[in-house]
């Protein structure tokens, strides 16, 4: 089971455990990450899931399609590394993945 590593918008961060195939915003939410509101519940058509991946796992997330990109220009906290976490799958090839919760817009 890969681990997921949550830093939380106060900076305290955690490990936890995900299965693979859910979402990185399940995860969070099911390790008991009440901060992350996400709203539309995985189905982006909103940014309250929004999270910064950590620089060194860019390249393994990837970047943001279209809808989502458009989602996360409406985010006054925006980032090169801005990602909706409904949108990435977590897996084997994400352990260890460093995310950081977003401000709240």
């Amino acid at each position: 089971m890969p681990k997921l590593i949550v830093v939380t918008r106060e900076g305290v961060e955690k490990t936890a455990e995900a299965d693979t195939g859910l979402s990185v915003m399940e995860a969070i939410r099911e390790n008991g990450f009440d901060e992350l509101l996400a709203l539309c519940g995985g189905c982006c058509s909103c940014a309250t899931c929004h999270v910064f991946v950590d620089e060194a796992w860019s390249d393994a997330v990837g970047g943001p399609g279209e809808d989502e990109n458009d989602l996360l220009d409406s985010s006054g906290h925006k980032q090169p590394n801005s990602r909706l976490s409904c949108q990435i799958e977590m897996s084997n090839a994400l352990d260890g993945l460093r995310v950081i919760i977003a401000p709240e817009d």
